[in-house]
């Protein structure tokens, strides 16, 4: 274990993603030594911010009016600079505009050098980690320390932080106990939180006394006023501030907003969003240099506080000039994209991170500021699940931003690798393997074929391929129809139902399709099947955002006819779905035709579920007629389903009947589509299985007859590839119950 530290990561070559190969490496490395602590506290963080935010007035509100605030101090950003060092300037503090990390790290160091300075005390600052500023100053002979308890756990073990929020959220209580023993001499037996805490407060107390500076970063900073927020858990931050008579914050220019009265919207979304809580324990608003007495517990004889504002740009004005990077700047460090991120709970910001930044967020940062595109390549676990969509307290469209990294990174090697050839392309392979599906079946289960297909295509061999249908959608739906003739038009709606014929629906799951088409017979609703189309979702999920464009807008203009012609379009796969009430509202680059898909194309139950909510008593009469079954329902979501708002669908329709459902609480089951087939992921895709099957498994164990429901595609050949059970689509249930 040479070079590795305590806890078995090597940090600075786990980070480091710019060789071929490191990120496998990381990811390997993560999830090798990483414990339960990281994925019980990232969930725990998770399931509190749901909770305080189902307490907020109005929580969609406010985050709009976050974003509002962030977008215009971006675009005003040249004149907020200026305002901000005039009002700094005029209470006598001392603004320095970086342009490099090496120009700030150069100026603190000579502050610390003018007032002699021996140690100084830290808050946590991830702008700081940015720029390297505790090695700077430790290099002229300045001891730095860090105050937040989770930066001195890492101080103490040399480990780079693993979480914006709580950056030694990786560690159990047992691993720290062990750390400072080893590190310390001590005979306390530091078994409990308690202890642990006592212990370093005691060691840090002394750091507080004898420092000569105090350095902080900032949440934000206020233009008009120049008051900074500074918001902690710990109380550090303020000895930090108010005990050495010299402060220094460093924060990135993005950090700057245009008034104080703003700050309270923030205040609200901030500790929400990143740890659950209402409020943070400290809540700091300072106007520097603040007024209080000198005090010199340090033995020095200074009379005046002073201030001193680092400005950093280092890559933020060339984020701000590219159309896609810009929306990053409107992050405010929560974690929240960490915390809901699968992946990110399963191997956490080691693996999933650059030398700073880590999360879903931390791709766009990492190649911003350090202007590198391969140490940005950690974008690469970004599945596109979306759960951080709706948990970002400024909107920002984080898988947006991974997959344009993806789309750079592929144009930078010069194009497209044979992986993404064939997930991209699966459209016209799927139409090639069905022109003979049994012997495309056969060849896909051979072992001399799924070695060449790892081999070349990076798909695993220990992943089963789902299907080929024996027989299309298309020619089933057909061949149904000289049968069964669809439904009339009702009194209910005028519109009529089409049944969405998606490539994957069509080739390999054609039963979720005729389900559909049997439930919309069955509650006489009309019904149609469109053309075989692809939407673009397995071009967009390789990074192939040209490609994926060009699909969308030929799928966009069918769907467009379909809708004009009176029709509402019910699609039975999660993840087209979200291209449709998602995707393209980017890739299309038309809001009015985005509006116009978005707003009537529906998942196949929350299509039924839509017309009884608006009182379609026919359709509740005929339901009403159900021999409603004694089963209990396990149902999990498709992540993507949840994002754009039908995840409760289902659990509400067969609610109605007094079925009992147990809902599925992880974010996403781990597959996300092509990510769980490819030989780099397979590992950490069963990783972030794990917590689904334990949920299937206690539930099985509790009630051996509970039917097994997921939405996704994907999710069904997660839990399939574990359990070996009978998983359905909701329709297909819902089909057997009306047969």
């Amino acid at each position: 274990m040479e070079n590795i530290n305590d806890y078995g990561i090597r940090p600075r070559e786990v980070a480091d993603k710019s060789n071929d190969g490191a990120l496998q490496k990381a990811v390997r490395l993560a999830l090798d030594v990483e414990t339960d602590a990281l994925r019980l506290n990232t969930q725990t963080f998770n399931r509190n911010k749901y909770r305080t935010v189902r307490k907020l007035d109005d929580y969609n509100g406010l985050k709009d009016r976050a974003r509002k605030i962030k977008e215009d101090a971006i675009e005003d950003l040249p004149r907020l600079i200026h305002k901000l060092t005039s009002s700094i300037k005029a209470r006598g503090g001392n603004v320095f505009f970086a342009n490099s990390g090496e120009e700030a790290n150069e100026y603190i160091a000579e502050v610390c050098k003018s007032h002699r300075a021996k140690l100084v005390v830290k808050s946590k600052s991830i702008t700081s980690e940015e720029i390297g500023l505790n090695h700077k100053l430790e290099r002229i002979g300045v001891e730095v320390a860090e105050t937040d308890l989770a930066e001195f756990i890492l101080q103490v073990s040399k480990e780079q932080p693993s979480h914006i929020v709580a950056p030694a959220i990786h560690r159990s209580r047992e691993t720290i106990s062990e750390l400072f023993k080893r590190n310390f001499d001590t005979d306390l037996p530091l078994n409990s939180g308690e202890e642990l805490t006592r212990f370093a407060r005691e060691i840090l107390r002394q750091k507080f006394i004898s420092a000569d500076i105090g350095i902080t970063g900032a949440n934000l900073i206020a233009a008009d006023e120049g008051a900074i927020l500074l918001v902690e858990s710990e109380g550090n931050i303020r000895l930090a501030t108010q005990l050495p008579s010299v402060h220094i914050a460093v924060a990135g220019i993005e950090k700057i907003i245009p008034s104080v009265n703003d700050f309270g919207v923030f205040v609200e979304l901030l500790a929400a969003s990143g740890t659950g809580q209402s409020l943070s324990s400290y809540t700091n608003i300072l106007e520097p240099p603040i007024s209080l007495p000198v005090l010199n517990l340090n033995g020095r004889n200074d009379t005046e506080r002073e201030f001193h504002l680092v400005l950093l740009d280092n890559g933020r004005t060339k984020m701000r000039q590219d159309e896609v990077l810009r929306e990053a700047l409107y992050c405010i460090r929560c974690s929240a994209c960490m915390n809901s991120c699968a992946n990110f709970q399963a191997v956490g910001g080691h693996a999933f991170g650059g030398e700073c930044y880590t999360g879903g967020i931390g791709g766009a940062w990492t190649l911003g500021t350090s202007g590198s595109l391969k140490k940005a390549s950690f974008a690469e676990l970004c599945t596109g699940c979306s759960r951080c969509v709706p948990n970002c307290p400024v909107e920002i469209d984080i898988p947006g931003l991974n997959t344009a990294i993806k789309s750079r990174l592929t144009e930078a090697a010069g194009g497209p690798t044979i992986q993404q050839r064939f997930f991209g392309n699966f459209p016209a392979l799927a139409r090639i393997a069905e022109i003979a599906p049994s012997i495309s079946n056969k060849f896909n289960k051979l072992s001399i074929a799924r070695s060449l297909l790892e081999n070349t295509a990076g798909i695993d061999k220990r992943r089963a391929i789902p299907l080929f249908a024996e027989q299309t959608l298309e020619k089933q739906y057909n061949k149904y129809r000289r049968d069964n003739k669809p439904a009339e038009k009702r009194t209910f709606t005028e519109a009529s139902v089409i049944l969405f014929c998606d490539v994957f629906t069509n080739y390999n799951n054609p039963d979720v399709g005729m389900a559909t088409a049997r439930v919309c017979d069955k509650l006489h609703l009309p019904i149609s099947l469109s053309e075989v189309m692809d939407d673009g979702r397995g071009l967009l999920s390789q990074g192939l955002i040209g490609k994926a464009q060009k699909k969308a807008r030929s799928t966009a203009a069918y769907l467009l006819s379909l809708v004009e012609e009176g029709n509402d379009i019910i699609v039975a796969e999660p993840s087209v779905l979200s291209m449709f009430r998602r995707d393209y509202r980017k890739l299309l680059n038309d809001v009015e035709e985005f509006e116009m898909i978005s707003h009537h194309t529906y998942d196949p139950v929350e299509y039924i579920e839509h017309l009884l909510a608006n009182g379609d008593e026919e359709l509740r009469s005929t339901l009403m007629k159900i021999a409603i079954p004694t089963h209990r329902i396990f149902y999990h979501a498709h992540c993507q389903l949840k994002t754009i708002g039908g995840g409760n669908a289902t659990p509400a329709f067969f609610g109605r009947f007094g079925l009992t459902v147990e809902v599925s609480n992880v974010e996403c089951c781990g597959m996300a589509g092509s990510f769980g087939y490819k030989t780099e992921f397979y590992d950490i895709s069963k990783r972030v299985g794990d917590d689904l099957m334990n949920q299937i498994n206690r539930e099985l164990s509790l009630h051996g007859d509970t039917v097994i429901l997921a939405s996704g595609t994907s999710c069904r050949e997660q839990i399939r590839g574990e359990h070996h059970v009978d998983v359905r689509h909701p329709i297909e249930f819902l089909d057997a119950l009306l047969a």
